[in-house]
């Protein structure tokens, strides 16, 4: 068996031999064993299914959360010349038909599908008549309640071991805490399930927390032609931080779920050639994505997880070369945080006020209402009832994963929006017409692309950002599109709601009422987590990372900026010296604190003490523009 192994991965991978762990995974999944595996990012999961699929007869269904994850491994075996399928979505029933019996008559080895299509009962007859080998669980974290990026829709997988009760299940994931461990092998129902697991430790993996208060500035420090990924939050950043490095002689590129789909492609293309070094993205990019050279992962916002932080930070170095993952923060950043992952949890009392309001909304009587459809306008429904946007979207979330209610986002209909004129000429424009002024700044604050691409917007989040009402943000928008300074196409309703019990008001939600508390309180606990491991600076942030995962005393890595960090207070020579230097500096003319930090070897925050103490004594003081001089006094 484990020469057979070997002879596949030289065939098709041309390595001679596996990674640590991997063969003892292929060969439980050959001898037909439910396995679960936990291997940190770069750890070679794929091929720990797709040997044994190899080396079996018949075909293997991958199931796997994102499109551009199947079609990256589907087009990665194709070049190998081994047969594979995709099945994503925008194809119709004839093109779904055909594929599926290709399946079943054309020696495909491997199926890749959504959770979500798995619930079309076309899809699991067919598979009821294909000889499967395999079922592989990708980013099986998905699965859990208590995994960081949950999916309702990773719940039907169980249906396979009903359909296909005598094949094995193979689970994998990257990041899983000893809670969601216990969670994914319930939820899969996996039988006695070996469970592989190496140490989630990355000995050339750098982490770095720098606080400082000029984040752009600090970016021109840390970064230089190597290639690179910075993780934002918000579209616009992505495109603000890429224009800033590009003025800075950094080649960047922005990348966001508002571009096109050939927009993305060229933009990736570039990036892995090499001929842009930093990508600027949201954090769904990079699921998948192998580039052994990126030497930096920076992350300008806090992430919401521990486990999302290591699978991002994992992009880096994972051609086991020296690479660095770092934080940029300062105190700002906590209340930002806050803000949008706790203040914003739906509670108990919020769903239920919330089910209430939507079963009036569509006039459902009590009893009535199971297995109906309804196409649902949300920002109509925010606006109607006075609900926050975001509170609103997370209650009816835990109503679809508590399966109160199945709520589809109709991703063929969003509201649209281009601005036509350039920046120049738009500002000029508002200054003109400022009653359209408030409303398309809001549109530039938060959404980025607007310029180059049609992008789609929340109207509801608009709504309430703007502060005025639908009606009248429709109104400017339709006068605009009218006039040519934008394009824009408006989406009646965004969504589809289909109530899958009858209502009952409280009694419906207090079943699940465990549940909902359950969930808030875990949210606060990872939000905890990530405060916690940005603020201590007296444990190794590899140490911590790996407590929290459930590995037990892990020694110092030795090069974190906890293992690195000197003595937090100055000794008075260096004070002196700091001082010495500032003057220096100064006695060329005022300089900001940029400039003047550029020039030290010292911290920057050490630096900035030292200024401030200058300053109250008066030996330094400031110009109106904000510049460090030498006082006259």
């Amino acid at each position: 068996m484990q020469e057979e192994a070997l002879k596949i991965l030289e065939k098709y991978w041309g390595f001679r031999q596996f990674r640590p762990q991997q063969l003892e995974v292929i060969e439980s999944i050959l001898d037909a064993r439910d396995t679960l595996t936990l291997f940190p990012t770069g750890g070679g999961k794929s091929i720990c299914f797709q040997v044994p699929a190899l080396i079996r007869e018949g075909i293997c269904i991958v199931v796997s959360p994102l499109i551009s994850l199947m079609e990256d491994q589907v087009n990665s075996l194709k070049q190998k010349n081994i047969k594979a399928m995709a099945i994503t979505g925008g194809i119709s029933y004839s093109d779904l038909d055909r594929n599926l019996d290709n399946c079943i008559f054309g020696n495909f080895k491997f199926l890749y599908l959504s959770p979500e299509r798995l619930q079309q009962d076309i899809v699991q007859e067919r598979l009821k008549q294909m000889n499967i080998n395999l079922i592989a669980v990708d980013e099986a974290h998905c699965i859990s309640q208590w995994g960081h990026d949950f999916r309702p829709a990773y719940r039907n997988i169980s249906n396979l071991r009903s359909l296909l009760p005598e094949v094995p299940i193979a689970a994998f994931t990257a990041t899983a805490t000893k809670e969601v461990v216990k969670d994914i092998c319930d939820q899969l129902t996996l039988e006695n399930p070996v469970i592989y697991q190496k140490s989630f430790a990355r000995s050339n993996l750098q982490y770095e927390v720098i606080k400082t208060e000029d984040k752009y500035f600090r970016l021109t420090q840390i970064l230089n032609k190597d290639s690179a990924i910075i993780y934002v939050r918000s579209r616009n950043a992505t495109q603000e931080i890429a224009q800033f490095l590009n003025k800075q002689g950094i080649t960047a590129a922005a990348y966001h779920g508002g571009l096109k789909k050939e927009d993305k492609s060229e933009k990736f293309e570039q990036w892995l050639t090499n001929k842009v070094s930093v990508m600027v993205a949201t954090t769904a990019f990079g699921m998948g994505i192998d580039k052994p050279d990126v030497r930096t992962v920076i992350h300008i916002d806090l992430p919401e997880s521990l486990e999302s932080y290591f699978q991002e930070a994992g992009r880096a170095g994972r051609d086991g070369k020296p690479a660095k993952a770092i934080i940029l923060t300062n105190a700002s950043d906590i209340p930002v945080l806050k803000n949008q992952f706790l203040n914003n949890l739906a509670s108990l009392e919020d769903v239920k006020l919330l089910y209430r309001k939507l079963n009036a909304y569509f006039r459902i009587a009590f009893g009535e209402g199971e297995n109906t459809v309804h196409d649902f306008n949300f920002s109509d429904f925010c606006h109607h009832y006075h609900f926050n946007s975001h509170k609103a979207y997370n209650a009816l979330q835990l109503l679809d994963r508590c399966s109160v209610l199945r709520l589809s986002q109709n991703y063929q209909k969003k509201t649209e929006i281009q601005i036509l004129l350039s920046g120049n000429h738009l500002d000029n424009y508002l200054d003109e017409n400022p009653r359209y002024a408030h409303l398309l700044r809001t549109i530039l604050r938060n959404y980025g692309g607007v310029f180059e691409n049609l992008i789609s917007i929340s109207l509801a989040a608009i709504i309430e950002k703007s502060g005025l009402s639908e009606s009248e943000c429709i109104k400017i928008f339709e006068e605009l599109n009218a006039k040519e300074i934008i394009e824009f196409n408006l989406s009646k309703h965004d969504a589809s709601i289909i109530f899958l019990v009858p209502r009952e008001d409280d009694s419906t939600i207090n079943p699940v009422a465990a549940f909902i508390n359950e969930y808030n309180r875990t949210k606060k606990n990872k939000i905890t987590a990530v405060l916690d491991f940005v603020q201590n600076d007296k444990v190794c942030k590899q140490v911590q990372i790996l407590k929290y995962f459930g590995e037990k005393d892990p020694p110092p890595c030795g090069k974190c900026s906890v293992c690195n960090r000197k003595d937090d207070e100055l000794n008075r020579d260096d004070m002196n010296e700091i001082y010495l230097k500032v003057l220096r500096i100064l006695k060329n003319g005022p300089r900001d604190s940029r400039e003047i930090i550029a020039q030290m070897e010292y911290k920057e925050k050490d630096v900035l003490k030292i200024l401030s103490l200058l300053c109250e004594k008066e030996i330094l003081d400031r110009t109106p523009n904000n510049k460090y001089q030498i006082s006259n006094k």
